[in-house]
């Protein structure tokens, strides 16, 4: 049998009884025959004692100056702290194993303290411990430069250790574990009857990753995929398979095996707090769009949902920065038309390339609950719409409702 990577997010470390769950995890891995690499999160979500935020938090009580460069060195003892934790009770269960942090375990990055890129990954320690038939534990979300110094990941980047190493071990699997089972068709806190996912392709959780479903990194996924390294997003608390993330031919290959449906999309993801932004070009000027988007990038403005016309632009930012990116606008000689407090909603599903009338569905379900479509885009296999942000809970229902009412009808 081959390599498994199975990381522990921070809220399925948070208790000695979540510990031992996530210990259930690992020896059932080793049961079967797999060596095993852990990679763990820091315990807990901000207010727990070791958890990423609360650290944050510590530095901000006293003296709010650190730089980034020593702020990666106190978040590093997060994981380092879940790791020994985690290693102390699989010793006690007479689990044998080695704690490596990202350094150790020859995750190499550049020197962009807090938020440093993977420039090549050297296993070679891992694969020692793991002939001395030892469990690999290594602490998430952190790095080392070429001259010694600790470096972390930023957001998300215990998956992405996670899915690295999968890539540079040529694992057969890496398990993403969190306090949820799985993917799901929507966000259940909106839409109770949301459909648990059991295979999606990395293109469609990249896309719901996003555009607002915060169960793994988009990042994570991307380098998997490169490799083809499948995936799975699991819950720590049950034994159920969960989501399965793999390549769209594989899916097809293996539809019934997941029991998958015949589907137009997959899933629908949402992002609130959106502002939208419309400039309109004076008569006979036509740099109006590179003279705006540079603008904004000389700025630091992040740009999205971007449709250019002969008459204008209309693009959104986050609602923090609206006011900063009108100022500048204004100073250029344009009047900016803002309509704040949107949100985006996200149609996702490689099912929807070439099939005719799936904007026609969407227009209709929204139409049909009187929500206004304030912009669009699409791609192959997402289509976004721009919403008020009060019609968002009950745009999200009336697409889903819509969809899988089709899927149903299908089948």
């Amino acid at each position: 049998m081959g390599i498994i990577v199975q990381k522990f997010g921070g809220s399925s470390l948070t208790s000695k009884e979540f510990r031992l769950r996530a210990i259930y995890h690992i020896q059932k891995e080793l049961s079967l025959g797999h060596q095993v690499v852990v990679v763990v999160s820091a315990m807990g979500r901000r207010g727990d004692p070791y958890a990423t935020d609360t650290l944050i938090d510590h530095i901000k009580e006293n003296g709010n100056s650190l730089p980034n460069r020593e702020m990666d060195l106190l978040l590093n003892c997060g994981e380092v702290i879940s790791a020994t934790t985690l290693s102390s009770m699989m010793f006690q269960l007479g689990v044998s194993n080695t704690v490596l942090t990202g350094g150790q375990a020859g995750i190499i990055t550049n020197d962009h303290f807090s938020n440093a890129q993977i420039k090549t990954i050297r296993p070679s320690r891992i694969f020692y411990e793991l002939k001395r038939n030892q469990v690999v534990i290594v602490t998430g979300f952190q790095g080392m430069t070429e001259s010694g110094d600790i470096t972390t990941l930023g957001r998300g980047g215990s998956d992405t250790t996670a899915t690295a190493l999968g890539v540079a071990l040529n694992a057969d699997m890496v398990d993403i574990f969190t306090d949820v089972n799985g993917i799901m068709s929507a966000d259940p806190r909106i839409v109770h009857d949301a459909e648990p996912l059991t295979a999606v392709t990395y293109d469609e959780i990249c896309n719901m990753a996003y555009q607002g479903a915060k169960v793994i990194h988009p990042r994570a996924v991307e380098i998997a995929m490169e490799k083809q390294i499948p995936i799975r997003v699991r819950s720590t608390f049950t034994c159920d398979e969960g989501t399965l993330v793999t390549s769209y031919e594989k899916i097809v290959k293996n539809k019934e095996q997941f029991n998958i449906k015949d589907r137009i999309i997959t899933g629908i993801a949402h992002v609130p707090n959106i502002t939208q932004i419309k400039v309109f070009a004076k008569e006979g000027q036509y740099d109006l769009q590179l003279k705006v988007f540079k603008a904004m990038a000389d700025h630091q403005i992040s740009v999205d949902f971007i449709n250019v016309n002969p008459v204008g632009v209309a693009f959104t930012v986050h609602d923090q920065v609206a006011d900063m990116a009108n100022k500048i606008l204004e100073s250029m000689g344009y009047m900016p038309q803002l309509t704040r407090n949107c949100a985006k909603i996200s149609i996702i599903g490689a099912g929807m390339a070439g099939v005719p009338g799936v904007m026609a569905y969407i227009v209709e379900a929204l139409t049909e609950k009187d929500i206004q479509i304030l912009q669009s885009a699409d791609s192959h296999t997402t289509i976004w719409v721009l919403v008020h942000q009060e019609d968002t809970e009950k745009a999200v229902l009336a697409l889903h409702h819509k969809f899988f009412e089709i899927g149903t009808e299908k089948e």
